[in-house]
C-alpha cells in the first residue's frame, strides 16, 4: 500500500500541489481608499498575501516578477448596474431586443459583453436583470465561474419585479400575448414571486418602485409603501437585500422607507430625498451614462447643443446627491451604451464635479460593501480575492486613464 501511495505521488502532476505567485511592482497602488506610492502586492494562488512598500516586500524566489512601469495598479473595478443582455437602442431598440431576439441569442451577444467588461478591468459586475430573457444571466454567471467562457464575477437579480400594467413592451394589441421586461404582481402575490426569483437563483431582488405609468407618461409609483416592505421582509428573510429602480421623488421614499439598500437612476431626487438617503445608509447608483448616451442616441450632439433637460436635471440630482453626502457607488447601466465602454460612466461623475479619488472608491470599495463583498473584493489588502487591474497613467489625474488597460488579473487568474 506504501508503495502504491508512493507511486501516486511521484506521477502525479506537480500543478496540483503548487500554488502561482505574483510579485507586481506598479508606480502607484489605489488600494481602495488612497494612494499608495512605491508600493508591490504580492498574490499568491487566488488571494492577495501581501501588499506595501515595495523597499519592504521583496519578491519570493518563486514569484513570478511583473513590473508594471508607468502604471496604477487598482482592485479589479466594480460595475453596479449592468444589463449584460442588452446592447446599444441606437443598434438595435430595447422592444425589438425584448420581443424578437431569441433567449439563446441574446445569451451568445451577452458572452461578448462578458469578455469586453473583463478586459475593460472590469472583474465583477451587479447585473440588474435580463430584461426579458428569463434566468439566462444565472446560466451565464455558471459558465463564467466554470471557466466555460470569460467574464466577470456576476451578481444577478434575474427577471426584476414590476407592478401589473406598469411595465413594457407596450402599445401592443391587448389580444396579444406580449412578452415583458420584467415579472409582473402585487399584493400578496409578491410573496410567491420574490421566493420563486430566489429559488432560480436571484442574488438580490430588484423592484421597479416606479415606472412610466402616469397619465402623460411620467414616472409614478408603481408600488404601495406596504407592498415594498413586504417584498423587502421576505427578501431579508433569504439573507439577500432589495434594490429599486426609482426616478420620482414619491418612489424613492417609499423605496426607502421600505428598506431599499440601493436606489438606481433617482432622476428627480431633492435635498429632502438626499437627507433621507443619507440617514438610512442608502447607495446611489445615477446611471448617469444612460441619461447622456440616449440622448445623444435622440439628435442631441453634445458640445454643440444645448443640453436637452434630462441631462440637466440628472446633473441638478447628482450634485444634490454630492453635497449632501450620500453615498454614491459607480454604475451606468451598461447595456445602453457598448459593454467594455464602462469607464464613461466615470468620466461623466468627473464632469459632474465627483472627485477623481472618490471616483475610484464609487467602483472599488464602495461598490464591494454595496454588495455585501467588501470581505472578498474592492481594496487591495492581504485576504481578500486577487483581483486586479493595472492602467497606465494616473487616473486620480486624468479619470480617462482607467481606458489605458495594460493588466487584468481575477480570482489569481490573468485575463491580459
Amino acid at each position: 500500500m506504501k508503495n502504491i501511495l508512493l507511486l501516486l505521488i511521484l506521477f502525479t502532476p506537480t500543478q496540483l500541489f503548487s500554488q502561482n505567485t505574483y510579485y507586481l511592482q506598479p508606480d502607484r497602488v489605489f488600494d481602495g481608499t488612497q494612494m499608495q506610492e512605491g508600493w508591490a502586492v504580492l498574490v499568491t494562488g487566488n488571494k492577495i498575501s501581501a501588499a506595501g512598500p515595495s523597499a519592504q516586500l521583496k519578491p519570493p524566489k518563486e514569484a513570478t516578477v511583473i513590473k508594471l512601469t508607468g502604471c496604477t495598479l487598482l482592485p479589479g473595478l466594480i460595475e453596479g448596474h449592468s444589463h449584460l443582455f442588452l446592447y446599444p437602442y441606437n443598434l438595435t431598440d430595447w422592444d425589438t431586443q425584448v420581443l424578437k431576439e431569441t433567449d439563446a441569442y441574446r445569451t451568445a451577444r451577452a458572452t461578448v459583453h462578458a469578455k469586453n467588461t473583463l478586459m475593460a478591468g472590469f472583474t465583477t459586475v451587479r447585473d440588474l436583470g435580463t430584461e426579458g430573457a428569463g434566468y439566462a444571466d444565472v446560466a451565464l454567471k455558471r459558465a463564467i465561474n466554470e471557466g466555460i467562457i470569460p467574464g466577470p464575477r456576476m451578481i444577478v437579480a434575474g427577471r426584476a419585479i414590476v407592478s401589473t400594467g406598469s411595465y413594457g413592451p407596450k402599445g401592443y394589441d391587448d389580444d396579444s400575448k406580449i412578452m415583458l421586461g420584467a415579472e409582473p404582481t402585487d399584493g400578496n402575490d409578491l410573496i410567491r414571486v420574490v421566493r420563486d426569483q430566489i429559488g432560480k437563483g436571484a442574488d438580490f431582488i430588484k423592484v421597479y418602485a416606479d415606472y412610466r405609468w402616469g397619465t402623460k407618461g411620467e414616472d409614478r409609483p408603481s408600488f404601495t409603501l406596504d407592498e415594498l416592505k413586504l417584498v423587502n421582509e421576505v427578501t431579508r428573510s433569504s439573507g439577500r437585500y432589495l434594490v429599486c429602480h426609482a426616478k420620482s421623488k414619491e418612489a424613492i421614499k417609499r423605496a426607502i422607507l421600505a428598506g431599499a439598500e440601493t436606489i438606481e437612476h433617482g432622476d428627480y431626487l431633492d435635498e429632502e430625498v438626499a437627507q433621507l438617503m443619507k440617514q438610512h445608509n442608502v447607495t446611489y447608483y445615477a446611471t448617469l451614462g444612460a441619461v447622456d448616451a440616449i440622448q445623444q442616441y435622440r439628435g442631441w450632439k453634445k458640445g454643440k447643443d444645448p443640453e436637452p433637460a434630462l441631462v440637466q436635471q440628472k446633473k441638478r440630482s447628482f450634485k444634490i446627491a454630492l453635497d449632501a453626502g450620500v453615498t454614491i457607488g459607480m454604475g451606468g447601466d451598461v447595456g445602453v451604451y457598448h459593454h467594455g465602454q464602462n469607464v464613461y460612466e466615470m468620466e461623466l461623475m468627473a464632469e459632474y464635479g465627483m472627485k477623481p479619488l472618490d471616483i475610484l472608491k464609487a467602483a472599488t470599495s464602495v461598490n464591494a460593501k454595496a454588495l455585501h463583498m467588501e470581505n472578498e473584493i474592492g481594496s487591495i489588502k492581504p485576504g481578500l480575492l486577487a483581483d486586479l487591474v493595472a492602467v497606465k497613467g494616473d487616473p486620480t489625474n486624468n479619470i480617462s486613464d482607467l481606458r489605458k488597460t495594460e493588466f487584468v488579473m481575477k480570482d489569481g487568474v490573468r485575463f491580459r
